[in-house]
């Protein structure tokens, strides 16, 4: 541990060395590490400390002495205050190789068996990293000086709102949708929810778009069933709108991070939109998961299943399966696919597309990968291959164990956290040799970053 004690407000001169795992800039104060958001490797900078521990400081830059070559100028308006992009002042080829180094620190830092042998592929990128987010989340708040309700995302680490009108990372309708629909709430004067009061109504607006199709539902978060002016926000956004064909309302009356509560209303046209990927439709209910860039969904997809290698006689488990995505990808090609997710709306949407699309190999579960999974092997199914693509705290612990107790032939791990795939390799590799790691680039311009690992059993 560091003996040094900085203070708050302390100006630093410092010299980057690396990118951290948020993307921020990591130099060295007499050994004490410091994190400075928008530093770049090799940047010589000033930054003025605001935090400081025992074992680290966070500082903001102030002025850069020496400019990386890989600096570029963030086109976003709104990227010096929004926390939803960390690398726009990082040229595009540098960031595809910051995903790579990313997993490679994730892997010095968990040491599965055998690390420093895996093959750890160039990272897989975008032709174009702008516009590519099929779906909206802004929160809402409102502006008492503006006198006006606004739609946003949050600062980095905090509940102060920044009021946005043009995201170069959301696909342009989801955004004109957002900002007609925000006319239309200050025109009817719907009341905005304060979370410190604890009152209003409209918390959120969602809006996603199959991009293929050109569908768009619309999702307005409240907090009570009750939607003033309903009839009049409808009727106009269906003459201002059309590209919008879905209208609905989910409630979300608790005090949580979760955006989305458990009860979603149909106000207005179709329940679920359409989007076709690989050449299979999907239907996308308003709760259902489904991935938000479906250009590189497509890339990370095929990946996955060309890591799978199925063949007609294996049986495969798709693990968090949403709508069904990856195993309705493969069914064509299996002797069976099962699948589960713990939101219902998802599973009822998984079979649609499943009858749909013809397959009669197929069964879906709602319920947790970690419940259904051991049941399955307890009633004597012994699938051949399993696909997870677990949430960003990676793998329950008791499917980790019902997969090192039943080890299928091949294990195919799709992961949105370098940190807690690393942390599950440690496992894994004990009973799996890692065959590749294969990063894709699904979020441009943030500091998150997909892998496709492709393991067979010992």
């Amino acid at each position: 541990m560091s003996t040094i004690q900085l203070n708050t407000g302390q100006t630093l001169q410092l010299k980057i060395k690396r990118l951290g795992i948020n993307g921020e800039g990591i130099g060295y104060y007499k050994r004490l590490i410091i994190f400075v958001p928008r530093a770049l490797p090799g940047e010589e900078i000033i930054a003025k400390v605001t935090k400081a521990t025992p074992t680290f400081a966070e500082a903001a830059l102030t002025k850069i002495v020496k400019k990386s070559r890989d600096r570029v100028q963030p086109p976003c308006h709104f990227y010096d205050r929004c926390g939803g992009c960390q690398l726009q002042h990082l040229s595009y080829n540098k960031q595809l190789d910051f995903k790579k180094d990313l997993l490679a620190q994730a892997l010095a830092k968990f040491k599965p068996k055998n690390y420093q042998n895996y093959e750890l592929r160039d990272t897989l990128g975008m032709d174009d990293p702008w516009h590519y987010r099929n779906k909206a989340q802004f929160q809402l708040r409102y502006n008492a000086k503006q006198m006006r309700a606004e739609a946003g995302l949050y600062e980095q680490n905090s509940h102060r709102l920044v009021a946005i009108d043009d995201c170069l990372v959301q696909e342009k309708t989801t955004q004109k949708v957002i900002n007609t629909v925000m006319q239309l709430v200050n025109k009817y004067q719907i009341p905005i929810y304060d979370e410190r009061k604890n009152s209003g109504i409209l918390r959120t607006l969602m809006v996603r778009i199959g991009i293929e199709t050109g569908e768009t539902q619309l999702v307005f978060i409240t907090n009570s069933p009750k939607l003033p002016q309903k009839n009049a926000l409808i009727r106009e956004i269906n003459q201002r709108l059309p590209e919008v064909v879905s209208i609905m309302q989910n409630v979300q009356n608790k005090k949580t991070s979760l955006v989305m509560g458990d009860d979603t209303l149909h106000l207005w046209g179709k329940e679920a939109i359409e989007e076709h990927l690989n050449g299979l439709i999907f239907d996308l209910s308003a709760r259902a998961f489904f991935q938000l860039n479906p250009k590189q969904t497509s890339v990370l997809y095929n990946e996955a299943i060309k890591a799978l290698e199925i063949t007609e006689n294996e049986t495969v488990v798709d693990a968090y399966c949403g709508v069904g995505t990856i195993g309705l990808s493969v069914a064509d090609k299996a002797k069976e696919v099962r699948g589960m997710d713990i939101i219902p709306q998802a599973i009822a949407d998984a079979k649609r597309n499943a009858q749909r699309m013809g397959y009669e190999n197929t069964h879906y579960e709602t319920g947790t990968a970690e419940d259904l999974l051991p049941k399955w092997l307890n009633d004597g199914f012994t699938p051949d291959s399993i696909v997870v693509d677990p949430p960003r705290t990676g793998l329950d612990d008791k499917l980790l164990q019902a997969i090192l107790k039943h080890t299928p032939k091949k294990l195919v791990y799709v992961s949105c956290n370098v940190s807690t795939l690393a942390k599950d390799l440690k496992k894994l590799s004990t009973v799996f040799k890692v065959d590749y790691l294969q990063s894709v680039d699904m979020f441009p311009q943030t500091a998150r970053c997909e892998v496709v690992a492709k393991l067979t059993r010992i």
